[in-house]
C-alpha cells in the first residue's frame, strides 16, 4: 500500500532567506564545479525518482486524476531518462571549447582562445501544476549538470506532488545545495525578494510578466516557459484528414488538454469541415469506447477555479458544440470538446483554453488562415500544419512560433532531448537536452597572451603608429567581394578561386572535389 502524501505545509516565510543564503553559500564552496560531484547528484536524483515512483504516481492521481500510464510516461520516467541522457553527455558538454578559424584570425592563434563552461551560480526554479514533476525537475537536471545550486518552488495547486518532491529532493540530494520551498503567493514573493543568478519559470504569461518585472529590478536573467493560443492549419491538400483529426484529438486528451503546446483552434478549409468533424467523432470513439468519463486514462482538471474558467469559455461561445460538451464539476471532469465557430472574437478563439476544448474555424484560403492566426497571437508557443509541402513551408515561413510540428500534434515537444521554448510573449529561452545545460551555463571566453608575443602586439600601445596599423590590417582584413549597392562582384580573384577550387565553396569542398578528380584520373589511367 502506497503511503499517503504528507499534509501540505507552506514553508515558513522567515526560513526562506536562510534557505536561499545556504544555497548561495554551498555554491561558494566551489564543490559544484567538480564534474564527478554533479554526476553523483544526477545519479541520486535518478534513484530517488525510482524509489519514490509509487508515491509520485499516486500523488499525480490525487492532484490531477492522472493515469499511472501518463504519470510514468510524461513525468517520472521522463525525468529519469533526462538524468541518464545528461550523464551520458556531460563530459563532452563541460569541456573547454577551443577557438580557432574562423572565429580567431590566424594572426591571434597563439593567444589560445577558448570558451570555458562555468555554472551561473544559485538558481530559482518555479514549476507549474500541469506536469508538476517533469516541468520542475527537468530544469533541475540542467542546473545540476551545469554545476549550479538550486531552490525549487513547486505549484501549490498540486499539493501531494509538492510535498513528495520536497522529501525526495531534500532527503536524497546534497543538503543545502538543493532545497524546496512550498507555498503560494506569499512564499513566491519572499523567494523573488532574494538575489538569484537565474530564475527559471514555467507557467502563465500573466505570472511570467510579474516574474520578469521583478527580476529586471536586480538584472537577474530569466527563462520563461509560457503558453499561447496555438493554431493548427488544415488545408484542402491535407493528405489524410482522418489522421489529422486523430492526432489533434490526442493533443487535447493527454493530461485533459492541460498542455501548453496543444492547439487552441483549428483553421480548416471550409469544404473539409463536415468530414473533419466526423473523423473527430470516429477518433473519439476509438480512444473512449465507453465514453471519456468512464475512461481510466483521461485526467481531470486541476481545481474548481480552472474548471470554471474553461466552462466559461463554453458558456460564452456563440459557436456550436460538434463533439463532446459534457461537464461534471464534482469530478472536475470536462469531456474533450470541439466547437464550430464563425468569429475570431468568439471566446473559444480569444482565450487560451489550457484544457480539453478547442474550436474549429472554417476558412476560404490559406491567406485567410494565416491572417487570422497572426491576428489572434503572432508568437504562439506551437503551431501545427497539415497540408502539402509548399503549404507547410509557407505556414512555417509566415507564422512565428516557439516550435512547430508538421502532420501531427505537438511532437516537437514530445522528445526530451531536443530544445524546447517559446518566442516573444510565449516564452524566453529554451531547455531540454544540451539546451538545459546551456541554460544554466556561462560561456566564458578566455585568451592567454604569451610574454614573448609583445612585439606582435606593439601596435596597440601609445604612441600609435599608423604604419604598424596598416601592417596589422593587411594581416587581418579581408577585401569585400561586393559593391556599395550590396551586389556581389565576381572579379578576377573570384574566378581564380572558382577554377582552382573546382567550384567548391570551402577549402573542404575544394579538397573533396580534387580528390574525386584524382581518383577518377587514377582509375582511368589504370583501367585494364
Amino acid at each position: 500500500m502506497v503511503t499517503k502524501a504528507p499534509e501540505f505545509q507552506a514553508t515558513a516565510l522567515e526560513a526562506i532567506p536562510k534557505i536561499a543564503s545556504l544555497a548561495r553559500g554551498q555554491f561558494r564552496t566551489h564543490k559544484t564545479k567538480n564534474v564527478e560531484w554533479r554526476k553523483t547528484q544526477l545519479r541520486k536524483l535518478y534513484w530517488a525518482l525510482e524509489d519514490f515512483k509509487p508515491q509520485l504516481v499516486e500523488a499525480l492521481k490525487s492532484d490531477l486524476g492522472k493515469s499511472s500510464f501518463e504519470a510514468l510516461l510524461t513525468e517520472v520516467d521522463w525525468v529519469k531518462k533526462d538524468c541518464m541522457w545528461m550523464l551520458d553527455h556531460l563530459d563532452s558538454f563541460v569541456k573547454d571549447q577551443k577557438l580557432g578559424s574562423p572565429d580567431v584570425p590566424a594572426t591571434y592563434s597563439i593567444m589560445n582562445f577558448r570558451v570555458k563552461k562555468e555554472p551561473l551560480g544559485t538558481v530559482l526554479i518555479i514549476g507549474p501544476y500541469n506536469y508538476p514533476i517533469q516541468l520542475l525537475l527537468c530544469p533541475l537536471v540542467g542546473a545540476i549538470a551545469a554545476g549550479c545550486t538550486a531552490v525549487l518552488k513547486p505549484s501549490e495547486l498540486t499539493p501531494a506532488c509538492a510535498m513528495w518532491t520536497k522529501e525526495l529532493i531534500e532527503k536524497r540530494l546534497d543538503s543545502g545545495s538543493f532545497s524546496v520551498v512550498n507555498g503560494a503567493i506569499p512564499e513566491t514573493n519572499a523567494l523573488m525578494a532574494e538575489k538569484w543568478d537565474k530564475i527559471f519559470f514555467t507557467g502563465s504569461a500573466q505570472v511570467g510578466s510579474i516574474i520578469a518585472q521583478k527580476a529586471a529590478q536586480t538584472l537577474t536573467p530569466v527563462v520563461l516557459e509560457l503558453g499561447g493560443k496555438n493554431p493548427a492549419f488544415i488545408t484542402k491538400n491535407c493528405g489524410n484528414l482522418a489522421l489529422a483529426a486523430r492526432r489533434l484529438l490526442w493533443g487535447k486528451t493527454q493530461n485533459a488538454g492541460q498542455v501548453c503546446m496543444s492547439q487552441n483552434y483549428v483553421l480548416i478549409d471550409k469544404d473539409l469541415v463536415p468530414t473533419f468533424i466526423e473523423f473527430l467523432k470516429v477518433a473519439y470513439k476509438d480512444m473512449f469506447p465507453n465514453g471519456a468519463k468512464a475512461s481510466p486514462d483521461l485526467s481531470r482538471i486541476v481545481n474548481k477555479r480552472h474548471f470554471h474558467r474553461i466552462k466559461k469559455m463554453l458558456d460564452d461561445t456563440q459557436g456550436k458544440i460538434v463533439m463532446g460538451g459534457e461537464l461534471n464539476e464534482s469530478e472536475l471532469y470536462i469531456e474533450p470538446t470541439a466547437v464550430l465557430v464563425n468569429s475570431v472574437n468568439d471566446s473559444m478563439m480569444q482565450e487560451e483554453s489550457f484544457g480539453p476544448i478547442f474550436s474549429i474555424y472554417p476558412v476560404n484560403t490559406l491567406d485567410e488562415a494565416l491572417n487570422i492566426a497572426n491576428l489572434i497571437h503572432k508568437t504562439p508557443l506551437s503551431l501545427f500544419t497539415f497540408g502539402n509541402k509548399a503549404e507547410n513551408n509557407r505556414i512555417l515561413n509566415e507564422m512565428t512560433s516557439g516550435g512547430a510540428t508538421i502532420n501531427d500534434g505537438f511532437f516537437h515537444g514530445a522528445v526530451n532531448t531536443v530544445p524546447f521554448g517559446g518566442v516573444g510573449d510565449s516564452g524566453w529561452g529554451a531547455y531540454r537536452g544540451k539546451a538545459s545545460f546551456d541554460s544554466f551555463t556561462h560561456f566564458r571566453t578566455i585568451a592567454e597572451t604569451p610574454g614573448w608575443a609583445e612585439k606582435l602586439i606593439r601596435v596597440r600601445y601609445m604612441p600609435y603608429d599608423f604604419k604598424a596599423l596598416a601592417f596589422l590590417n593587411r594581416l587581418t582584413e579581408k577585401s569585400p567581394n561586393f559593391d556599395r549597392s550590396g551586389k556581389v562582384v565576381k572579379g578576377f580573384g573570384y574566378w581564380i578561386k572558382f577554377l582552382f577550387g573546382l567550384g567548391g565553396k570551402s577549402a573542404k569542398g575544394a579538397f573533396l572535389r580534387w580528390l574525386v578528380v584524382l581518383v577518377a584520373h587514377y582509375m582511368y589511367t589504370n583501367r585494364s
